[in-house]
């Protein structure tokens, strides 16, 4: 059996053994691809600013701190504090539209699993990482802390978040949490990593999630089940919307349905992907019914690929 499709089924299996299979999947197939700490999201010597220094022969002249060298009247360059304790923040959906899959997972597995292959592959270093996750019972707050111990119990919390029920009140919750995020994350720049289907209006979370991006390093991870995308010919289907409850019986036999559904769903996600670039983020698309190892790899060799080619201090860091 692949690899891959076999750590999915993490809700047949008990916690323990879940996190165990996710860890040996993303350690085996990711660490050897992935050299280099943080997933290459935040390339370059830091971005902290620390203590001032005189210039010596060799430092590059783009670090040359002007106003302490006027001050002094002898050249100083300012040092960067490595990303090496880098803090990271998830926010997570559980909300109801993410309790659906009609791929090889459902989408709030697949949240657990792209947080667990940004937490696996930083927590060897002693970096931080927190969650919030975002339920139709209110935001839940995991604070940032290092070490092992705690990122399994992190991991094994988003394992066991209840699901949502349908039919709530329906409000938007992205656009809070990311607000509440920020205002508990400014003390330093970190990475932000944002899981979401996005479904909720665009307006609702747009604004927030631009402003968390002002701050942090932004990763937006939207998780997609192909049934979201196209409607397959099955006769008579009954659809309900997860988050307000409605249903709908639709006829799937009707070529004009299928082709309005899909050309819906296709201005849907182009509007989510133009609202995550409005909003600076860094965009990864995983699909239910496709190899998230796969599409990740893609993702960061692409990021490298951009750092390498861009002009600037960060420009040739791996």
């Amino acid at each position: 059996m692949n690899l891959a499709q076999s750590s999915l089924d993490l809700r047949e299996l008990a916690p323990e053994q879940a996190l165990k299979r996710l860890e040996l999947v993303i350690t085996r197939r990711l660490d050897g691809l992935l050299q280099g700490d943080h997933l290459g999201l935040l390339p370059g010597p830091g971005t902290e600013a620390a203590e001032g220094r005189e210039y010596r022969a060799g430092d590059d002249v783009r670090t040359m701190d002007w106003n302490l060298t006027a001050r002094t009247t002898v050249p100083h360059v300012r040092d960067r504090t490595a990303d090496r304790e880098l803090e990271t923040w998830a926010l997570v959906d559980a909300t109801a539209s993410m309790d659906f899959g009609t791929g090889r997972v459902e989408k709030r597995d697949l949240a657990v699993c792209a947080v667990a292959a940004i937490a696996f592959l930083t927590e060897r270093t002693g970096n931080r990482i927190g969650a919030q996750i975002v339920h139709g019972d209110g935001p839940r707050h995991l604070p940032a802390r290092s070490g092992r111990p705690h990122l399994l119990a992190l991991l094994r919390t988003l394992l066991g978040v209840p699901r949502s029920a349908p039919g709530g009140a329906g409000r938007p919750t992205l656009g809070p949490a990311a607000e509440l995020m920020l205002r508990t994350t400014s003390r330093r720049r970190g990475l932000a990593v944002v899981v979401s289907d996005f479904l909720e209006p665009v307006e609702s979370w747009q604004r927030r999630l631009g402003l968390l991006g002002h701050r942090h390093q932004l990763l937006a991870v939207e998780i997609v089940d192909p049934r979201e995308l196209t409607l397959p010919d099955v006769g008579l289907l009954s659809v309900v919307d997860p988050e307000s409850g409605r249903r709908r019986d639709l006829s799937t036999a009707n070529p004009r349905l299928r082709s309005r559904y899909a050309e819906a769903a296709a201005e849907q996600r182009a509007e989510i992907a133009a609202a995550l670039r409005r909003a600076g983020a860094a965009h990864l698309r995983l699909r239910t019914d496709r190899d998230w190892i796969r599409d990740i790899v893609r993702h960061v060799l692409a990021r490298r690929r951009a750092t390498a080619a861009a002009p600037g201090p960060g420009g040739g860091a791996s």
